[in-house]
């Protein structure tokens, strides 16, 4: 079989297979700190708790960094933290000129962005940990006492030790991206969401046995779920193809360009991005609300922001076709693009090089990005829908739609996509033959 193949032949080519090894070994090395709660918590009294706390901060940092909070884990903060300080980051680089200069100076600028990201990320995830000892710390948070010993020293200990591993967490992802296969941090927030699979359908599937829910329903249910990944993966290598011609230039006895090639405009260009940005902005407001637990008014409007609520839903929603468009605009540069093309002689057919030929491709941009930002945006809430009028169990819904879908499609579909770079790289065939050259034609 193709699969049997293709595993083969990353195991004939060393770098590849140590590079996966690594990777594998980092992973595991987060889902077993995991599993390590945090001191003068009482482990089994939260986990006792969780599910009277499924909608507010618990149950939103729990679906990321899988099941770490419901164990009071020292990996409760996951790497939220550090996506919440690159939002921070980039979003200055849109408005301040200090930022944006160091954004034009190549590597050097790159690695001095990296580290105020890295400053940002303890600042964040000191004022989380924060929230979460104050939370923990407060018996009406869960309706029993989680802590025996609340006070200063276990609000002090508990917000060094969990910014600390949100850090050494930080560089996990690093040490992936860098020696290992894929994007190190966006494959901690997969891991963490797949951590949760089994519980979820083993739920799903339990609700079903005793008869709460008719199986013919859960067939459709299903069906339907299956065509929504279908959807999910169109949407995700989907592209846009501009043509694009080179004028013939003759140099000595040879003749060069004339050929005619393709710009490929990814419908979802800002990837998985928007959804994790988005994501990581919602959980500030329940951060800040968890500072006051017996605050009858604060925890109504907990209450509803909750991610299976309305509001939840809209707001988020509504940031997730604002950030698509953010993160475009820095991943994509029309004006950049028709510059290259000026140099190297080519030109869109029909359009004049310059100023014209920026103006066209943003156009095709903006008209592209329109559908695949309400796209992610619906996805991203479906859960919301599934879980109101579909009789499906929070949990389970969130792998058929909503962030948990978006984040395990695309993140992996960019893992094999590496994958395949080092196998075709070898001329050996990959997992992902027939896609990968639409791709390239795209």
């Amino acid at each position: 079989m193709k699969l049997t193949e293709s595993i083969r032949n990353i195991n004939k080519i060393p770098e590849l297979r140590q590079r996966i090894l690594y990777t594998l070994l980092l992973l595991f090395i987060y889902r077993i700190g995991s599993h390590i709660s945090i001191p003068g918590v009482d482990a089994a009294a939260v986990a006792g708790a969780k599910s009277s706390h499924a909608n507010d901060l618990f149950g939103l940092f729990d679906l990321f960094v899988g099941g770490a909070f419901a164990r009071a884990s020292i990996f409760s903060l996951g790497i939220m933290p550090y996506i919440s300080a690159s939002i921070i980051v980039q979003l200055l680089g849109a408005v301040t000129p200090y930022v944006q200069k160091l954004q034009k100076e190549g590597e050097e600028g790159r690695q001095k962005i990296n580290q105020y990201t890295r400053y940002g990320t303890i600042l964040v995830a000191a004022l989380q940990a924060w929230g979460v000892s104050v939370s923990l710390a407060s018996p009406s948070s869960f309706g029993r006492v989680v802590v025996p010993e609340p006070g200063f020293f276990f609000v002090l200990s508990t917000i060094l030790i969990l910014t600390a591993s949100t850090v050494f967490v930080m560089w996990l992802g690093e040490r992936i991206t860098e020696r290992g296969i894929g994007n190190g941090i966006s494959l901690i927030i997969m891991i963490g969401i797949l951590a949760r699979f089994p519980q979820s359908l083993v739920a799903e599937l339990q609700s079903v046995s005793l008869g709460s829910k008719n199986w013919i329903v859960e067939l459709i249910i299903m069906a339907v779920m299956a065509a929504i990944v279908a959807v999910v993966i169109i949407l995700t290598v989907g592209t846009r193809r501009i043509p694009v011609q080179h004028a013939k230039r003759v140099v000595g006895r040879k003749v060069y360009g004339g050929g005619t090639q393709y710009i490929p405009m990814r419908i979802n260009t800002a990837g998985v991005m928007p959804i994790i940005f988005a994501q990581s902005i919602m959980f500030l407001p329940s951060t800040f609300l968890s500072f006051f637990p017996e605050n009858e008014v604060m925890q109504k409007i907990a209450g509803a922001l909750a991610y299976d609520s309305w509001w939840y839903a809209l707001i988020f929603g509504s940031m997730i076709v604002f950030f698509t468009y953010f993160y475009t605009a820095i991943a994509f540069n029309p004006k950049e693009v028709a510059d290259t093309m000026r140099r190297q002689g080519g030109f869109i057919p029909g359009i004049r090089p310059g100023k014209s030929t920026a103006d066209f491709i943003d156009n095709i941009l903006t008209r592209i990005t329109l559908p695949g930002a309400i796209s992610l945006a619906v996805i991203a809430i479906l859960p919301t829908f599934l879980t109101k009028f579909g009789n499906v169990t929070p949990g389970f819904a969130q792998f058929f739609g909503g962030t948990s879908l978006l984040i395990i499609v695309s993140v992996g579909l960019d893992t094999l996509q590496q994958v395949e770079s080092h196998l075709m790289m070898r001329h050996y065939d990959g997992f992902m033959k027939t896609a990968k050259t639409r791709g390239r034609q795209g």
